[in-house]
């Protein structure tokens, strides 16, 4: 079973700022570090995952060693947590772990976990499709902190100043 063998070294996709990658098994320690623009997909990782990443996004479709998100800056990762403890090996420092509730994270993992079938074959991966709203159920969500803040920040910016209505009274004189 490829989801349970390690296929790929340490440090795999250190400093990637753009391209995509899927991998079929499981990558060593350190998977992602310092990313700052890359899109992955991966059957596992080993300790520290995402550490220092700074943007992109990762999906890991199975178990992760400790220390995962360690100085994690930008960029979010999902986490397929099928056994309820991905929480105890994940540095909360300076991201939060929640749901995977938003159309648009849900859609994404979504589409990246099929493109990760398209290209490696994976069994494990048309799993997880195959039973997706029990699956997509079973993802969370590591999203740093100061990243959402910049994000909510842009979003406000780009829809520009907000409109205020103001009425004049009029007075009027005889004169």
């Amino acid at each position: 079973m490829p989801e349970q063998n390690i296929l790929i070294g340490n440090v795999a996709l250190y400093g990637a700022t753009s391209g995509e990658a899927y991998i079929r098994g499981v990558a060593g320690e350190r998977f992602g570090v310092r990313n700052s623009g890359a899109h992955a997909v991966v059957e596992g990782v080993g300790d520290h995952g995402c550490e220092y990443m700074t943007g992109g996004r990762v999906i890991v479709l199975g178990r992760t060693g400790r220390n995962f998100a360690a100085g994690m800056s930008g960029g979010i990762a999902y986490v397929l947590d099928a056994a309820g403890d991905f929480r105890q090996r994940c540095n909360h420092e300076l991201v939060e772990v929640e749901p995977l509730e938003q159309l648009e994270d849900i859609e994404l993992v979504r589409s990246l976990v099929q493109r990760h079938v398209e290209y490696t074959g994976s069994d494990h991966g048309a799993r997880i499709l195959a039973g997706w709203s029990r699956s997509a159920a079973m993802f969370v969500k590591v999203m740093p902190r100061d990243y959402r803040r910049a994000l909510e920040a842009e979003a406000r910016t780009a829809a520009g100043p907000a409109l205020v209505r103001v009425e004049a009274t009029g007075i009027a004189a005889n004169g």
